[in-house]
């Protein structure tokens, strides 16, 4: 796969100098924000946006038909915002990986990823009736989902510091399964406490207990 690295004022002028460079669409590269840059104040200070576009050596269905439903989803929210491919195979999730940049990028976050989670719902929902094939697609808007991981791994250890402290179990705030998932993965290795889910649909929780 051919790699460039691209500076320019801004991360979307950066990318548009790396496609014309590797003569590529947005649909047949990766996309790798390496610094969104600096304004500086008066021109001092400033520093340039990175990015690192990466072709890709041939698409498939699913992620042909992933770029076109996510760009059509968007359109109908009337939203400022551009939709990058990451990475097009990840190796955890076993998908395709698509980031959404722009000033309304916020937008669809939503109340603890709540529309986020929608939407990755719904496109690989959509995806999945198109070819056929089960559609392993994740969503992220501006590295909010890297950010919700670590905060995540931080308040289960903080969490599980206090409960080996106390002698007491603490129940966390409702999760969705995969918030969950992330919470046990992080306490796995932790052999003063040990983790359970408990509750109901929208009331399920990890409950973190001492061993």
């Amino acid at each position: 796969m051919k790699s460039i690295e691209m500076k320019a004022k801004t991360v979307e002028e950066a990318i548009e100098i790396a496609l014309k460079e590797l003569d590529a669409d947005r649909v047949e590269v990766e996309i790798d924000v390496i610094s969104r840059g600096k304004p500086g104040i008066l021109g001092i200070g400033s520093e340039l946006a990175s990015v690192r576009v990466t072709r890709v050596d041939g698409t498939s269905d699913v992620l042909d038909s992933a770029n076109e439903v996510i760009k059509n989803l968007v359109s109908h929210m009337d939203v400022d915002v551009v939709v990058n491919l990451k990475e097009a195979d990840n190796e955890e999730t076993g998908g395709p990986v698509f980031e959404i940049e722009g000033d309304d990028s916020g937008l669809l976050i939503g109340r603890k990823g709540e529309t986020l989670r929608s939407l990755q719902f719904l496109t690989r929902f959509i995806v999945g009736r198109q070819t056929g094939e089960r559609a392993n697609i994740s969503l992220d808007v501006e590295g909010y989902d890297e950010r919700r991981k670590q905060s995540l791994a931080n308040l289960a250890s903080r969490v599980a510091q206090r409960v080996v402290k106390t002698g007491r179990s603490i129940e966390l705030e409702p999760m969705s399964a995969r918030e969950r998932r992330l919470v046990h993965i992080a306490l796995a290795e932790n052999s003063e406490v040990y983790t359970e889910s408990s509750g109901e649909g929208r009331d399920r929780r990890v409950v973190v207990i001492p061993s």
